[in-house]
């Protein structure tokens, strides 16, 4: 077994996204140090971190240098080229590893996995040609999605009518793609797993996540599902974590049948929106859990101090001027965190509220009242 990875050491994140940045201050925090690699010029993670690489994943020289001052590197995006961490992997330990992002980062391997494992999943098919899709094999309504680049309800496209099949496959770029049977869903629910190198597991959720525009909008924590299904969710994440032998965390997110039944809808491994209620809502946030677990450190406990909401603050909320910031915080119990970014753009996120209460209908209720007065007109 492996020596834990002690506070001093430095840390190091592949992307340059707020999730990278919500790492690195958790990680600075308990005393490391924190480099990242990026290849934005201005990125959410640059201001907090010790020292910020900026290059393509394609360099390899660069990854090297990134590499050799890390004791361990973690990702913060799942659509980091697999080649770049095959580098780093040369040189200091990558977690979690090139291997969990091949399969997760892309939808067909993603959904083969899961299927020759016996996990639950909607019926699919791979699609390389238009004439391929056979729209009649699942029925309508069917979706089509791309095999890759598929957060935040990028790249894919719902087919409602047979006519709609040409339309779906030319907006996607007329690419390999995946064809899923359309399953009219309760409601979405995931879970963060965390586990370490000697296998030691944890978990937040299940979180309810509510989506807009197939962006995350409002999660709430406790999920509304029952005790059973609950445990199950947890049960079917670390076996997953065991199965692909994931070091870090794994976002499971999960569709709730209206029989009681759970599919899993994708992976990412890596922190996750829905796991932002963590900062406050946990003794230990999934940004800290990440630091421990790729660390070798034992896992924090995940336990709801209260029920919580979070809901997301995108660019929209900039189109009339600055947010009423003063506004929102004097919502009682209402937490604030913007990610760094210049620019807001509508569909962008910017950052998020957190809201901690006794119950989930207060904490919903507090958290979208304070959002909506962030965009009130002032006197």
């Amino acid at each position: 077994m492996t020596s834990p990875i002690l506070p001093g050491a430095t840390l190091g994140v592949l992307g340059g996204g707020q999730l990278g940045r919500m790492f690195a201050l958790a990680a600075a925090s308990m005393g490391y140090r924190v480099i990242a690699y990026t290849d934005e010029p201005d990125s959410p993670v640059s201001s907090v971190c010790a020292s910020t690489y900026h290059g393509s994943f394609d360099d390899t020289n660069r990854l090297k240098l990134f590499a050799k001052e890390a004791q361990v590197v973690t990702i913060e995006f799942e659509n980091i080229p697999v080649e770049a961490l095959r580098v780093v992997e040369e040189f200091t330990h990558v977690r979690p590893g090139a291997m969990v992002l091949h399969t997760a980062q892309n939808r067909l391997r993603e959904k083969t996995f899961l299927s020759a494992n016996g996990y639950p999943v909607v019926p699919f098919k791979a699609v390389n040609s238009f004439e391929g899709i056979q729209i009649e094999q699942f029925g309508i309504p069917a979706v089509l999605k791309s095999v890759g680049f598929g957060y935040d309800g990028k790249g894919q496209r719902v087919i409602e009518a047979a006519v709609e099949t040409e339309q779906a496959w030319v907006s996607l770029g007329e690419a390999e793609a995946i064809l899923e049977k359309f399953v009219p869903f309760e409601k979405e629910v995931s879970v963060i797993g965390a586990r370490s190198p000697a296998g030691e597991f944890a978990a937040y959720g299940p979180i309810e996540n509510q989506h807009k525009n197939h962006i995350l909008d409002v999660s709430i924590v406790p999920g509304q599902i029952s005790d059973a299904l609950a445990n199950e969710a947890i049960a079917l994440t670390r076996s997953l974590m065991d199965a692909l032998d994931v070091i870090g965390l794994l976002c499971v997110e999960f569709f709730v049948m209206q029989d009681e039944k759970l599919l899993i809808n994708e992976l990412a491994p890596r922190p996750h929106n829905s796991g932002h209620y963590s900062m406050e809502g946990c003794p230990t946030s999934q940004f800290e859990q990440l630091v421990r677990a790729i660390c070798g450190l034992p896992l924090g406990t995940t336990s709801n101090h209260s029920c919580a909401a979070m809901v997301n603050l995108m660019g929209d909320l900039w189109e009339h001027g600055e947010p009423d910031w003063a506004a929102a915080l004097a919502v009682p119990h209402v937490y604030l965190h913007l990610y760094g970014k210049r620019t807001a753009r509508p569909g962008r996120k910017m950052g998020h509220l957190t809201a901690c209460c006794r119950t989930v209908d207060e904490a919903v209720t507090r958290a979208k009242k304070a959002r909506e007065l962030l965009s009130r007109t002032r006197a």
